[in-house]
């Protein structure tokens, strides 16, 4: 018994640090017994050392991030500033380029629009809005970095809400779209197909009462108020705010001049622009009929596209053709078999980079291979040259072949121009109908 009672009192010693009869004596005088005074200086010493760290830890090691339960948005604002102000006073005083100077800049970055979202709540935001033509879809991306065509301002995805036209692809923040006064682009390229064919018709500064082209806000060639930037495409000047020095082909010069050099936009100009390029819409042998005495690349490409054209037939009539879908490889040029004389503006940029040339040549090469070699129907529709009576069977898109316009008939190159005679084909169709007997309509007539 005596171990044991050793044994407790030597426990209820490690658990009560203080003296039993100081701290009676203490509490009967009302004073604080000497060991537990002293031991809570020492308490209030190490909370005075440490007060500073965790004041400037605020921020870094509490949880900002999720609403308090039963708390006020003002005392999260203030303590959010607390916050900040702390992180920015420690960064000044960490060593530079240290990981935890990066850390806490990191954070600080967190905070501050932490702090933006309590001061602007996000209220819900439609999935569609339609305004000045536009159809706006709301944006669920929230890590590309875009920037807002209206106030020129980066779009914070993570925090901020944004649109972008399904038809031009204008982007804005939501807080920007009742301030929107251009109207979409797409209505323009389905009201107007055309492109400006002149090269950089300038008509002054001066002319456009020293203004913007679009948002009529003072310009100058000086920068004062706003720098006045020249669109190549239009020749007109715009401000900052609607000319971001964006590059792209202008169509006039491409035409006149064969050059591909990307010069300086405006925003609208590179929309229009974007949304027509794969237009066919450039009828060159009217616009400039000279450009293919002077682009070998486009003589070739004229000839391969008429060649197309003549193979039409053989596969609208085929069913193995139709089966196989050989003219779908055509699908992203339709305008190439339809005519042979409309050109899209990528299809001048394809010319002059030799790509057009590389893959239409192959799909040439498959066609003439369905048709002389693959299909026995198709080869049944050739023709024999009705002057010589010799050689191969021929087809009309053959390169030593040559086709009367009048009745299509094919022949020799050499032997339709050697002839001065008439087409065979077309005098025995003129005998026939001298020989059949008049219609009744005719006799009436």
């Amino acid at each position: 018994m005596a171990y044991d009672e050793k044994l407790a009192s030597f426990r209820q010693a490690r658990l009560n640090p203080f003296d039993r009869g100081e701290e009676e004596d203490g509490a009967e005088d009302g004073k604080i017994p000497p060991r537990l005074e002293a031991k809570s200086e020492l308490y209030c010493s190490e909370a005075r050392t440490h007060g500073s760290e965790r004041t400037m830890d605020l921020g870094l090691a509490e949880d900002h991030f999720s609403r308090p339960v039963g708390s006020l948005a003002a005392c999260d604002v203030e303590h959010l500033e607390q916050a900040i102000e702390e992180c920015k006073r420690l960064i000044l005083e960490l060593p530079e380029h240290s990981e935890r100077q990066k850390d806490t800049v990191v954070k600080l970055i967190h905070l501050r629009l932490k702090l933006q979202e309590l001061k602007e709540p996000e209220e819900e935001e439609p999935n569609l809005r339609v305004l000045l033509e536009h159809r706006f879809s709301k944006e669920k991306s929230k890590s590309v970095k875009q920037t807002c065509d209206k106030c020129s301002a980066i779009i914070w995805g993570l925090i901020q809400t944004w649109y972008t036209c399904t038809g031009c692809y204008y982007r804005c923040h939501s807080k920007c779209m009742n301030l929107i006064n251009k109207p979409c682009v797409r209505s323009k390229v389905s009201h107007q197909s055309e492109y400006q064919l002149s090269i950089c018709p300038e008509i002054g500064l001066d002319r456009q009462d020293y203004r913007c082209a679009e948002c009529r806000t003072p310009v100058s060639l000086r920068g004062v108020p706003s720098e006045a930037r020249q669109c190549d495409y239009t020749g007109q000047y715009y401000c900052s705010t609607c000319h971001w020095n964006d590059t792209a082909i202008v169509p006039a010069r491409v035409i006149h001049n064969w050059e591909f050099e990307p010069r300086k936009v405006c925003r609208s100009s590179m929309r229009y622009l974007a949304l027509m390029m794969s237009r066919p819409v450039l009828k060159l042998k009217e616009i400039n009929p000279l450009l293919f005495n002077f682009v070998e690349e486009l003589v070739e490409i004229r000839k391969l596209r008429q060649d197309v054209l003549l193979m039409k037939p053989y596969f609208t009539t085929c069913k193995e053709a139709m089966e196989a879908r050989l003219l779908f490889q055509l699908h992203e040029r339709q305008h190439f078999v339809e005519n042979d004389d409309m050109y899209s503006l990528q299809d001048l940029i394809e010319v002059a980079s030799g790509r057009l040339s590389c893959s239409l040549t192959e799909i040439h090469t498959t066609f003439a291979k369905h048709i002389k070699l693959d299909c026995e129907r198709c080869q049944a529709k050739g023709f024999v040259c009705e002057l010589c009576k010799e050689g191969d069977i021929l087809y009309p898109f053959d390169s030593h072949t040559s086709v009367c316009h009048d009745c299509s008939a094919v022949f020799h190159r050499d032997c339709y121009y050697d002839n001065s005679t008439t087409c065979p084909r077309c005098a025995r169709m003129s005998e026939r109908k001298q020989d059949d007997p008049p219609d009744v309509k005719d006799v009436f007539t």
